[in-house]
């Protein structure tokens, strides 16, 4: 069974097996490319919604490339209402692969921090396409057609309001009965509670696929079904098989975990959902022996996905402002009551996991069908063992089970959110045509 995660790290190196005459083909480079930026994401604590942002544009723009060279690849301008034109190529004499990898990269470098970040794999790109005999010329070409594609991305990338949102009002918590306060160890404030404010790809506006309203917050009636649902996380969380607990740990995806230890804290840092999909992608790629066009569109239009369902799913989250199970266990069955996995700095419905990855796994599915199972090795440099995936939509519905598990979310949370989801994830794969064509 292919090893992504063993894979990666064994091509860290410099050796000779790099230096093929076509390295810049080969998918697995661009796969490797994709963890240098996921590793970046990792180190500077990127929240999840923000790294869904990093990949969508450093990915849009090496399929711009391919799509220059491969017009069975359209491209997305059009597709993507509010996309410009991108440049065509000025010479013949181009290796759009090389130029996928060089444009993902500065975008990549360009979205991401510290500055310059990425430069140092930029030219060791460049250091291997020479070493593989590619002509100076054709490198210049290269280089000179990726630079245009990236800067014309970056450009675009500007008009989706990212930057407004950062001066934006936060949060204002209140003690309305039901409604979303910090949570422990970090009680930190809410996250990104202007993120719907983002222009998305794909969507005609981030409520599209705004789900049903969750369940009346109803405390006093041990028959409602907000109670039930409580009673049932607390009820899991206490009794929680070795198995349960597996998955909950493997998908539990937080970037930043504090954790306290009487008077010390420490964090620890782990993929953030999306990083965990891009990993997939790469797993589902290579196992599906896509070639390097195809591994980028289904990179591409994976990142395009997460990044729209982030925004749908956090509409929802500041719209319904929903509590956690873990405030009301606190508050009205157990004191001392913690979740297996720690509860995250924002609304609980709809559940941001199950959103994103039923939309990802319809994509996925799309490229590389519901039948190709995998082991996903994404955690293995977390010491978290592998998990043998019968297909993305499985992955998909692990996924989002695990925050049950995890004592973080209600099952209706999880529900709706695989609903909202999953059609948001249809709607990509009818409206972008992002494949070769037959």
């Amino acid at each position: 069974m292919f090893c992504l995660a063993l894979l990666l790290a064994a091509c860290n190196g410099s050796g000779k097996d790099e230096l093929q005459s076509n390295f810049s083909a080969d998918p697995f480079l661009y796969s490797k490319t994709v963890k240098k930026l996921n590793d970046i994401v990792l180190e500077n604590n990127f929240p999840p919604m923000i790294a869904a942002r990093n990949y969508a544009y450093a990915n849009i723009a090496a399929y711009e490339c391919i799509s220059a060279g491969d017009s069975a690849y359209p491209s997305l301008a059009g597709q993507i209402r509010h996309m410009p034109e991108m440049p065509r190529p000025a010479e013949a004499n181009i290796d759009f692969s090389l130029a996928a990898l060089l444009a993902f990269v500065k975008v990549g470098n360009a979205v991401t921090f510290p500055e310059g970040s990425m430069m140092g794999y930029y030219d060791r790109l460049l250091e291997m396409a020479d070493s593989a005999g590619i002509s100076s010329m054709r490198i210049s070409n290269s280089k000179v057609f990726s630079d245009s594609i990236a800067s014309a991305v970056l450009a675009w990338s500007k008009g989706d309001h990212y930057n407004a949102t950062r001066g934006a009002s936060r949060y204002t918590v209140t003690e309305a009965a039901g409604r979303w306060v910090p949570t422990p160890p970090m009680y930190a404030t809410a996250l990104e509670p202007h993120w719907m404010e983002i222009r998305p790809f794909v969507m005609d506006s981030a409520s599209q696929f705004m789900p049903v309203r969750p369940p009346a917050f109803d405390v006093n009636n041990r028959n409602s079904v907000f109670f039930k649902a409580l009673l049932e996380v607390k009820n899991i969380g206490d009794s929680l098989t070795e198995e349960q607990k597996h998955i909950a740990d493997f998908w539990d995806d937080n970037p930043f975990k504090m954790n306290v230890t009487g008077h010390v804290m420490f964090a620890t840092k782990k993929f953030s959902p999306a990083g965990h999909w891009m990993n997939i992608t790469g797993i589902g790629a290579m196992k599906a022996g896509a070639d390097f066009n195809t591994t980028v569109a289904a990179y591409a239009k994976t990142s395009i996905a997460l990044f729209d369902a982030f925004i749908s799913c956090w509409d929802e989250k500041y719209r319904s402002n929903y509590i956690r199970p873990e405030t009301v266990i606190n508050s009205l069955l157990s004191q001392d009551w913690r979740p297996y996995i720690q509860t995250p700095p924002f609304p609980s419905y709809t559940s941001g996991h199950s959103t994103i990855s039923a939309a990802a796994a319809e994509v996925m599915t799309e490229y590389f069908g519901d039948k190709l199972a995998f082991t996903d090795t994404s955690l293995l440099e977390f010491g978290i063992a592998n998990r043998e995936i019968k297909s993305f939509r499985d992955a998909a519905q692990e996924a989002s089970i695990s925050r049950l598990f995890g004592g973080i979310h209600y099952r209706f949370d999880l529900d709706e959110g695989n609903t909202a989801g999953r059609k948001l994830g249809e709607h990509i794969v009818a409206r972008l045509q992002m494949r070769r064509r037959n």
